[in-house]
């Protein structure tokens, strides 16, 4: 019985599970001034040192409480497979599940897809990620590392540049909505002018269309991008490739969509995936104008991305082309997203899925 409860009590907070203000009332509780949380933060986040016993200007009392306290451990890369402009990650959590991430070099910069599950209960029909249920949501601090494990990594193997992810999109595996209250903290984390500082119009939010997660974030007054993933013009075709659609069908999801459009007055996201012979005709084309012209909303034409383990067909470029001409042409606002990592397993919970399969 005592070798339990001394194990137990050497289980420690993650720092990384703390926002700001989180911070600053531990440290008020301590009897610490709260100031010392922003300059935590700038070590962390700025500095990226993740070793209390390096943060010079906090007291060497302060240094030996945080040591003890609280755990400051990066997540371990499981394994990495890169183009050259797309690297995935495979982390291996401190329980033995595994996520992943995937980062994205443009132009521009560095964006990242972030993970905020082990698993997914969506079970979306095309996606990797739906074949293997939910184990659990991920803590703040599992979804902060994924970037801060990732800058570390890019900047140990390249001396001659620095990298800073500059967008950040909660598309990865899981559905952010079903965990709400850890999403929520991460965004506020790397959002934060003491944190990593990645500006509120460079995160996304991608959810599969749960209404009530949408209906409580049109109430959060942030500047945070709202994306859905909405993948079909009608119930008919959504019914089979999301199952979410029962529970949440079309006409009550654009009914959200359009209420949160009224609340934040911010424009909406809608992913499509084309898929062969699904949901990519000039019919279902014409049915995604009727169902949104005229609110503010832009349309993301996505070409799939085929796993080994489902049978969809990416469409052919002439008709994603043929597809994307028809929105345009009735004044939708649409873009073909560039396709990354179709020559490793890019495909979202595919290089998870893989592992998983190969230790079993």
């Amino acid at each position: 019985m005592f070798l339990i409860i001394n194990i137990l009590s050497k289980i420690m907070d993650n720092i990384f599970d703390y926002s700001l203000k989180n911070l600053e009332d531990y440290l008020v509780k301590i009897n610490e001034k709260k100031y010392i949380a922003q300059q935590i933060f700038k070590w962390i986040y700025q500095k990226k040192v993740v070793n209390f016993n390096k943060m010079s200007n906090l007291s060497l009392n302060l240094r030996q409480h945080f040591s003890e306290n609280f755990n400051i451990e990066l997540l371990k890369i499981k394994e990495k497979q890169s183009t050259k402009d797309t690297i995935k990650y495979l982390f291996e959590l401190e329980d033995g599940n595994f996520i992943e991430s995937v980062i994205m070099k443009h132009n521009y910069g560095i964006s990242i897809c972030i993970s905020s599950q082990i698993g997914c209960n969506m079970g979306c029909k095309f996606c990797e990620s739906g074949r293997l249920k939910k184990i659990r949501n991920l803590k703040t601090y599992e979804i902060v590392s994924q970037i801060l494990t990732i800058e570390n990594d890019l900047n140990e193997n390249d001396n001659k540049n620095i990298y800073k992810i500059s967008s950040v999109v909660v598309m990865g595996i899981g559905e952010p909505f079903d965990n709400y209250d850890n999403v929520l903290n991460f965004v506020k984390i790397i959002n934060n002018k003491y944190g990593l500082n990645i500006g509120a119009r460079h995160i996304t939010i991608s959810t599969s269309g749960i209404i009530k997660g949408i209906e409580r974030y049109s109430k959060e007054q942030l500047q945070i991008n709202l994306a859905v993933s909405l993948h079909a013009p009608n119930d008919e075709i959504r019914n089979k490739i999301m199952p979410i659609n029962k529970a949440y069908n079309i006409k009550n999801l654009i009914d959200s969509i359009k209420n949160y459009i009224k609340v934040t007055n911010r424009k909406v996201g809608l992913e499509y995936v084309l898929l062969k012979n699904i949901n990519d005709s000039r019919q279902c084309a014409e049915e995604l104008v009727k169902l949104i012209k005229g609110m503010n909303v832009y349309v993301n034409l996505i070409e799939y991305n085929k796993t080994n383990n489902i049978d969809f067909e990416s469409s052919s470029k002439q008709t994603m082309l043929e597809f994307y001409n028809i929105l345009k042409k009735n004044n939708i606002d649409v873009t073909i997203r560039r396709k990354f990592g179709d020559n490793i397993d890019g495909a979202c919970g595919q290089l998870r899925s893989k592992n998983i399969k190969n230790n079993f």
